[in-house]
């Protein structure tokens, strides 16, 4: 990803490669409202989600009785992390397809990094279901060599009863 990270929202020219700038940088001039000369969009998302949790903790809301301002109060401050979240969406998205248009064997890299782990997570869960299949088959034949032994002993009702009760577990005394 050493691909060239110019003002993407700014109107400039895309930087170049040598540019040192580095990428927070990159994100200052998204559209929107206006921002402060050293703030970037992961700045204002973190800011913006701090204010949204401040304002459902603050004692000013616990203490007021208006819930109407509180709930109008708590609206704007997570509205304004969504339109936040959304323009931080909306540069990543763009350097995706940056991306995707200078470097296409790298996105095919990915995808295909993407296909072996999923295939490794979908082999491990069928492992576990075929364990669990072989455990509930060999608790299957349990019950049916128990239940098959009582049939091979010709004995009366009241030793098939005797013979039944001493597979049953006793019952725990409380202390």
């Amino acid at each position: 990803m050493a691909a060239p990270m110019g003002g993407m929202f700014s109107g400039q020219p895309p930087g170049h490669p040598g540019d040192s700038r580095g990428q927070a940088s990159l994100l200052q001039a998204a559209p929107g409202p206006p921002r402060t000369s050293n703030s970037t969009l992961v700045d204002e998302l973190e800011s913006s989600f701090e204010a949204c949790f401040a304002s459902l903790v603050s004692q000013d809301y616990v203490n007021g009785t208006d819930q109407e301002e509180i709930r109008t109060g708590v609206d704007q401050c997570i509205q304004k992390f969504l339109d936040i979240a959304r323009q931080t969406e909306c540069f990543f998205l763009q350097k995706r397809l940056q991306l995707s248009v200078q470097k296409p064997e790298q996105v095919i890299k990915e995808d295909v990094s993407e296909l072996r782990n999923e295939l490794q997570r979908k082999d491990a869960l069928v492992q576990k279901h075929l364990t669990k299949l072989r455990h509930w088959q060999q608790v299957l034949e349990d019950i049916n060599v128990q239940h098959k032994k009582p049939a091979e002993i010709p004995q009366g009702s009241l030793a098939y009863l005797e013979q039944a009760s001493a597979n049953i577990p006793a019952p725990m005394k409380q202390t």
